[in-house]
């Protein structure tokens, strides 16, 4: 299992929300890169961004920091946020990122998707977020009312490789992750899957491991203390 440790950026710092809500916002550093660094110095080869004002905007708001996260950190990094159009994928490959995920628009645009991960191959990751079953847009504001289960099945019938699998309800809250869900998910499908929300404990982490899952992304247990980097990285080998 690979470990993702997660930075979310607004107005250029690392930030958390709860439950994906803005006005539920805490600062955790003025400086994403030096955080980054940090990351890779603890042992982590991956990391996942989060553009939330892009997720507004639509637009690559933080690209050049982005870049210079990538250029400065050396980890592969998956980015999402507010991804649109194929002019802001381009922008991302060309700066090295790993992956580019694909959330509202991967719903509302499905010819667009499949176009992308023709085009574009493993480059382009998922992000499904789930409320009570249902798929949620548009920064969890709205629900679209289409099953997730039906919904990956549509993935995996396009080729999409890689999935980051959310349950918006365990977002931030620190009360551990939906092992049900990952474990349903697994079994009825063969995608890379990433569980996102709630990795809050270091039994979380083992549980996650034992079930074969691709991989785990650690955000608000990182910088509450919650789990410790590089025992989460040994325990996910």
């Amino acid at each position: 299992m690979n470990i993702f440790p997660a930075i979310d950026l607004i107005d250029g710092k690392a930030v958390r929300l709860f439950k994906g809500d803005y006005d539920q916002k805490t600062v955790f550093s003025d400086d994403p890169v030096g955080v980054a660094i940090g990351f890779r110095e603890a042992g982590a080869e991956y990391l996942h961004l989060v553009d939330l004002d892009g997720a507004k905007s639509g637009k690559a708001e933080n690209l050049a920091l982005i870049s210079e996260i990538i250029k400065k950190s050396g980890l592969k990094v998956e980015v999402g946020g507010g991804i649109r159009t194929e002019e802001t994928i381009r922008q991302y490959v060309d700066i090295g990122v790993l992956r580019v995920i694909l959330g509202t628009i991967a719903v509302t645009d499905r010819e667009f998707l499949r176009e992308m991960v023709a085009k574009y191959g493993d480059r382009i990751a998922v992000g499904v977020d789930i409320k009570d079953g249902m798929v949620a847009t548009h920064g969890w504001m709205n629900t679209s009312g289409i099953d997730c289960f039906d919904f990956m099945e549509e993935l995996q019938s396009m080729g999409v490789k890689t999935v980051i699998c959310t349950d918006i309800s365990k977002d931030g809250a620190m009360a551990g992750t939906n092992l049900e869900l990952y474990r349903e998910l697994l079994r009825r499908f063969d995608i890379d899957l990433v569980a996102s929300g709630g990795v809050s404990s270091m039994a979380d982490v083992t549980a996650l491991r034992e079930m074969n899952i691709y991989g785990a992304i650690l955000g608000k247990a990182l910088y509450v203390g919650g789990i410790d980097l590089p025992e989460a990285i040994r325990a996910a080998k």
